[in-house]
């Protein structure tokens, strides 16, 4: 039976080498959504990317004193190697310079053009440079860039137009038709009462007023909007405009678009009426999730509050901050992170509850036994609720995840380890190995402990994988089973610590 596809993407990133913890947080989501899918037995494509057109990186080149390719050159590995310090198992990275991408975002343009969907005009109006956007009047506020709070400034010039206004009640349809399209509820109705039923302006898809984009084919004096440029890439890495699309067969419509909800805007206006003009179906849904922020405000460098993640890795280990972003923020909804909710969160849960929990469970094995263990007929008053929230799990996770709420699933996990942590408390299995008689009693117990331990184990595997595989290490599983089992036998290796209490800093 062949695989059920699973297409996911989080944005292409614009190239810097002063990543943050907050950047990463779009991509460690979608990574454990990916790990997840793969987990279930989906044929996953994950693709992530580095966006290096537009002004911006034009500026900063110049400033540089090389050229806008030598710039991004240099710094695109950075994310690439953030990636590999996260743990994050991408199936394709897309750079929006790769000469693939350029000539089908040229056959786009033109296409789009041919029929009609884009025509010549002129440009007035304001944009903001770092954000690569356009805005209106209206829209900005107290006279600056809605989005990042900086200065607009007028250009003028010849522009190609997208006829937004053309789709627009086309695109009204199809989201109140599929509700599911934009997610959470909050950002769907913020982009239909403040951006779409107020009217779409028709979108300038060209610049000409610097050099660094992608040539419009038929009139290269223009380069093509960054955003026209970027959005693309969900379908130029599948072979779209090619002479081999297999993968856009397979994997085409997507079914999540992972963004930020600063560019919700762009993902869920520009880019399915782009599709709609190209007669492709759209992707199944986009999700807009809040920010990462430090004492209410965003993390940069400006304000003194940046680091880098790998500093954060370095000191705690991946799965600390991969657990952290995880756990720590209801996705949707912005987030706070700071160094010492990270120890903190690290030490309550990974220490005392993970960690814990399988050292002192194959300790007990080692102490009380020196052979393989399995299930006996001897049981205690303690055993069922422990292997109902066993057997309950996967399906508690599976409802979790089909919204996406990443945070829950954790919960739910670490609730069965509470659990199997109080079920030593009242099993007792120290008391129990002081009575021959009672040896049946203190094995069963211990290889629930172990059951309960493989089974969430796995289920950590999506979002802690370099945990999920030292604990199948240390107890040495190779059972893959989502659910409580009678017949394992366990020989289990010595134990060492998963994760080491950290001291909380005083300074954070």
């Amino acid at each position: 039976m062949e695989k059920e596809k699973y297409y996911i993407t989080t944005p292409i990133y614009y190239p810097s080498s002063d990543f943050h913890i907050g950047h990463c947080y779009t991509t460690i989501i979608a990574d454990a959504i990916a790990r997840y899918k793969r987990l279930k037995g989906y044929d996953v494509f994950f693709q992530t990317g580095t966006d290096e057109h537009g002004q911006k990186i034009e500026n900063k080149a110049h400033e540089a004193g090389v050229t806008p390719k030598e710039y991004v050159d240099k710094i695109v590995g950075n994310a690439q190697d953030l990636w590999k310090s996260l743990n994050i198992s991408y199936d394709k990275f897309i750079r929006t310079t790769d000469d693939y991408h350029e000539r089908a975002v040229q056959k786009i343009f033109t296409k789009l053009y041919e029929q009609g969907d884009i025509y010549k005009g002129e440009y007035k109006g304001l944009y903001c440079t770092p954000c690569e956007s356009f805005w209106t009047e209206s829209q900005l506020v107290d006279g600056k860039c809605p989005d990042c709070g900086r200065e607009v400034h007028e250009v003028k010039e010849e522009a190609y137009f997208l006829k937004l206004s053309k789709y627009q009640d086309r695109l009204v349809e199809y989201i109140e038709a599929h509700p599911e399209f934009i997610q959470p509820e909050s950002r769907k109705n913020e982009m239909i009462n403040n951006f779409i039923k107020p009217g779409l302006e028709d979108l300038c898809v060209s610049r000409t007023s610097f050099k660094w984009g992608i040539p419009v084919e038929f009139d290269p004096k223009h380069v093509v909007y960054v955003w026209i440029d970027a959005l693309s890439n969900y379908i130029t890495s599948l072979g779209y405009m090619s002479d081999d699309d297999h993968l856009l067969q397979r994997y085409w419509p997507a079914d999540l678009h992972l963004v930020g909800k600063e560019i919700v805007r762009f993902h869920t206006i520009i880019w399915p009426i782009m599709l709609m003009a190209l007669n492709l179906p759209l992707p199944k849904q986009v999700f807009g999730h809040g920010w990462l922020v430090i004492d209410g405000g965003k993390i940069s460098k400006s304000l003194g509050n940046y680091k880098d993640p790998r500093e954060y890795i370095k000191d705690y280990g991946v799965d600390a901050v991969r657990y952290y972003v995880l756990r720590e923020v209801p996705f949707g909804s912005d987030g706070t992170f700071s160094e010492n909710a990270l120890i903190t969160r690290t030490n309550a849960d990974l220490a005392n509850v993970l960690g814990n929990l399988v050292n002192r469970t194959l300790a007990m094995v080692k102490k009380y036994f020196d052979r393989p263990i399995k299930l006996t007929d001897q049981k205690t008053e303690f055993d069922a609720n422990l292997i109902q929230s066993i057997d309950e799990l996967d399906a508690i996770i599976a409802e979790k995840m089909a919204i996406l709420h990443v945070s829950e699933a954790l919960e739910s996990i670490f609730d069965v380890l509470r659990k199997s942590n109080k079920y030593i408390d009242d099993a007792t299995p120290w008391i129990l190995a002081k009575d021959e008689s009672r040896q049946g009693e203190l094995e069963t117990v211990l290889y629930n402990l172990l059951e309960a331990i493989r089974v969430c184990g796995i289920a950590l595997r999506p979002f802690l994988p370099t945990t999920s595989e030292k604990i199948q290490e240390q107890i040495n599983n190779d059972h893959e089973e989502p659910e409580y089992l009678k017949d394992n036998v366990y020989a289990v290796n010595s134990p060492y610590p998963l994760f080491q209490r950290i001291e909380v800093k005083d300074n954070n």
